[in-house]
């Protein structure tokens, strides 16, 4: 493993390597990770338009697969810009919270940094125009997972008007699948604010394990073809509790 870049921001240790050897896969990756050893993303630099991950595959097909003229999206949370670098030739908008995590994927991923806004990314989303998003991608973590103020009852009600009437909310997130209330609660509060809302997460050994999980949600009906969706299979989630604003 080479080190490119390491550096203690505002919110996380961040550090860029490259490594011949990722998941048990060998090649030559690039790789963006926060001290708490999650990886947050990752770049073949022998094939840079492959997507590494499965969860933007499977984000990408949804959104292919849903949105006919798909035109304008927003993302809050940047990464590595995997979504970013994919929807290149459509409007961008994306709202990242630390500036340094924003710095790096210029410098080491090639982002293009006029595509990004440094700043929460709710707020950022108040201020854009009514009903001007296709799809409003959800992608952000703290250590506590996906802050609760993304997806409260009152935040998805404000997503909701940034959409034009046949738009989509998709999350990625993480969870224990049927034993994570949190998991269980977002769902239960989209399905308050939209009408379908579907639910996919990655297979793991035990039902304890945490996985990725995505959730879609909007008001026309949510078509997939599972062979497409990068392993994803469908989840149920349980009705819960609404989330609000503390």
């Amino acid at each position: 493993m080479k080190v490119l870049h390491r550096e203690q921001s505002q919110y996380e240790q961040i550090v860029v390597y490259e490594t011949d050897q990722l998941y048990e896969e060998k090649g030559h990756f690039r790789v963006l990770q926060f001290a708490n050893a999650d990886i947050q993303g990752a770049l073949d630099l022998h094939h840079p338009q492959r997507i590494v991950f499965e969860y933007p595959r499977a984000i990408i097909h949804l959104l292919e697969h849903n949105v006919e003229d798909l035109q304008r999206l927003f993302i809050i949370g940047q990464g590595i810009g995997t979504l970013g670098h994919y929807f290149a030739d459509r409007e961008v908008q994306i709202a990242e919270l630390d500036v340094a995590v924003a710095r790096v994927s210029v410098n080491y991923f090639g982002c293009d940094a006029d595509s990004i806004l440094i700043g929460d990314g709710r707020d950022i989303l108040s201020l854009q125009p009514q009903q001007h998003y296709d799809v409003i991608v959800l992608d952000a973590f703290s250590e506590e997972g996906t802050p609760l103020h993304l997806v409260s009852l009152e935040c998805l009600y404000m997503m909701r008007t940034k959409l034009h009437d046949s738009g989509y909310i998709i999350m990625n997130l993480i969870g224990r699948g049927p034993n994570d209330m949190r998991i269980h609660a977002i769902y239960t509060t989209l399905c308050e604010v939209f009408e379908q809302v579907q639910c996919f997460q990655l297979p793991v050994e035990k039902n304890s394990d945490v996985r990725n999980i995505v959730m879609m949600a909007g008001n026309d009906p949510i078509r997939y073809q599972l062979r497409q969706m990068a392993g994803f299979t469908m989840m149920q989630p349980e009705l819960a509790y609404i989330l609000y604003d503390k």
